[in-house]
């Protein structure tokens, strides 16, 4: 076993997925069970979806004259499908434009059946992965050309996140209603998940970071970031790891190949 480490920070079954497909790519790409690198979950958020009669009553009224329905993470897909419990296309009487930031998302959708309906929805997403987040599907939206005083969006999130997208949308007119449909739930300091942190060697540490929130979390733990390195695929991520002290921070594209192939760029090292 190689004596590198690499840390995914992402909840449990995000974490998960990313893990096996990162072992696999290393091991087709020649590393043996002697040479892969110990590979360490560490959920530094937990997501907790939301449920209550009262919330899904408000969603559902909201849909019915909803224009646009943005998801802002994968997570919001996920929550808001199970909180409602059946199709995208019962849920409102016209067809409801939805707007994604990044693949996860439309990856999410997929598993969801929507935008692969005998009609299928209408999905936008920046089409340039380095523009995966709010700014970048506001630039795809302004190419609707609408005239947004006419608008209704719905926003699914999480409870907090950056109010960017909402309040920009707002600026330009539009009725905006936001839904949080889940809450994050920091890792306690005291759980066993830290225990092998703990005893890792930090300057032979990768850590995959795909959360500002969970960045900004690890940062309260104490930790000698200074000696190790961080992936980002995004800039405010690595703007993140920075402020709270990694000694490395390297920016990758969006998306679990990007974070892969950079994994396999610093094992090389």
């Amino acid at each position: 076993m190689s004596n590198k480490t690499i840390v995914i920070t992402r909840p449990s079954g995000q974490a998960r997925q990313l893990s096996e497909a990162l072992q696999l790519s290393l091991r087709n790409s020649g590393f043996t069970s002697e040479s892969i690198p110990k590979i360490i979950s560490l959920p530094l958020l937990t997501i907790v979806p939301k449920g209550d009669d009262l919330l899904v009553e408000q969603i559902t009224a909201a849909l019915q004259t909803a224009d646009l329905a943005i998801f802002v993470s994968p997570n919001a897909i996920e929550c808001m499908m199970r909180l409602l419990e059946c199709s995208w296309q019962e849920l409102s009487n016209k067809p409801v434009l939805i707007g994604v930031m990044g693949g996860s998302s439309m990856a999410a959708l997929k598993n969801h059946g929507i935008g692969l309906e005998s009609k299928p929805s209408k999905v936008i997403l920046p089409q340039n992965n380095t523009q995966w987040d709010s700014e970048g599907l506001w630039t795809e939206l302004q190419n609707l050309h609408w005239n947004w005083f006419t608008k209704k969006v719905i926003i699914f999130k999480g409870e907090g996140g950056r109010d960017w997208l909402a309040d920009t949308l707002k600026n330009a007119g539009a009725q905006v209603e936001a839904f949080s449909v889940y809450a994050r739930v920091p890792l306690d300091f005291n759980s066993s998940a830290w225990n092998e942190i703990h005893e890792m060697e930090f300057v032979k540490s990768l850590w995959l970071l795909t959360s500002s929130e969970a960045v900004r979390y690890l940062g309260q733990a104490k930790l000698p970031l200074d000696l190790a390195t961080a992936i980002c695929p995004h800039h405010n991520i690595a703007e993140a790891a920075e402020q709270i002290g990694f000694g490395v921070v390297v920016t990758c594209e969006p998306g679990d190949e990007a974070l892969i192939a950079a994994s396999q760029a610093w094992l090389s090292i």
